[in-house]
């Protein structure tokens, strides 16, 4: 196990806000297994507690129901502040755009606050999304993004893009300890049954025997993640001293349609493809460029797209009995 830069002799503590989510649950759960304490934040607007009922059996975990929006206190030392709270699929930002937007300008300030009075090194959960419908493909760091600050995605869009300024705000004008990771496509367990992205959708369409809905034509291309090698990332630049932004996110582009036809084969099922309309502001194509993230934290995706994919198909088949 790879010591993440512990402070002395005592385990390092790391809050973790939407840690009963599905990115933020795994984390906490690799935090834990390295030996680190975690404080684990949340609201349940999104998250659900049983993401994270096992792990107070390991000790070092402490729970705390709160909305980071309204104020975050944590008594006693902090190392490291992870950033995850907010709602992050289509369905749950469109479902709670006010509440997406507050995590996103409200909830980071708060965060970034108790890094500040911590001494802490503060680690922002931003996402691909930044990049909007992108004109640069694949995606580098430097690039500005093509987003509509007025359409129905942007609840989620411009919230992280605030919430990316800000943080670079507190680090020039503070002098906070801060990263910003720009989180790709990610995938694995304890997605939500109701998420709506594209690989839960059509792994419950086809255990179901129900059509699976592709968007569109279905040529739309992601690049997919498996959740724990997210996790590693985002681990990764916690522990070192890049600011970033930098792009976590799997190398495998993937046409939607051929997505489906995937999941289809891998679940068994005769399931036809129906086609949906495509969503207002869908990005047409989305893959980061990592040459960052391997050359100043040696990350790379470690688990192959195939295996991911077989691994979820079996945790929803076991929600789905």
């Amino acid at each position: 196990m790879v010591d993440r830069g512990r402070q002395g002799p005592r385990a390092r503590r790391v809050v973790v806000t939407g840690g009963a989510g599905f990115v933020g649950s795994w984390a906490c759960e690799r935090l834990l297994h390295g030996g680190d304490e975690v404080v684990c934040v949340d609201n349940f607007l999104t998250g659900a507690a049983e993401n994270v009922s096992t792990f107070e059996e390991r000790g070092g975990f402490t729970l705390v129901e709160q909305d980071v929006s309204t104020g975050l206190r944590v008594e006693g030392p902090v190392d490291w502040v992870l950033h995850l709270a907010s709602p992050a699929s289509p369905v749950h930002y469109l479902s709670y755009p006010i509440e997406t937007m507050r995590a996103g300008s409200l909830g980071t300030m708060n965060a970034l606050e108790l890094a500040a009075e911590k001494g802490a090194r503060f680690v922002l959960a931003s996402t691909s999304e930044v990049y909007g419908d992108p004109l640069e493909h694949p995606q580098r760091e430097s690039y500005w993004g093509n987003v509509n600050p007025i359409g129905p995605r942007s609840v989620y869009d411009e919230s992280k893009r605030f919430a990316e300024a800000v943080t670079m705000a507190y680090r020039r004008q503070n002098g906070v300890d801060t990263a910003i990771a720009r989180i790709f496509n990610t995938y694995g367990p304890r997605m939500r049954l109701d998420d709506g992205r594209a690989i839960p959708a059509f792994m419950a369409q086809a255990l179901a025997g129900e059509p699976l809905t592709v968007a569109g034509d279905g040529s739309q291309t992601r690049s997919l993640c498996y959740v724990e090698d997210t996790v590693e990332g985002l681990l990764a630049l916690a522990a070192g001293d890049a600011c970033g932004p930098v792009n976590i996110g799997g190398s495998e582009e993937i046409t939607m349609l051929e997505l489906a036809e995937r999941v289809r084969s891998l679940a068994g099922s005769p399931s036809p493809i129906q086609y949906v309309d495509l969503p207002v502001d869908d990005p047409r194509v989305r893959r980061p460029d990592t040459t960052l993230a391997a050359t100043t934290l040696g990350w790379h995706p470690q688990v192959a797209f195939d295996e991911g994919l077989k691994r979820t198909l079996e945790w929803f088949t076991s929600r789905c009995r």
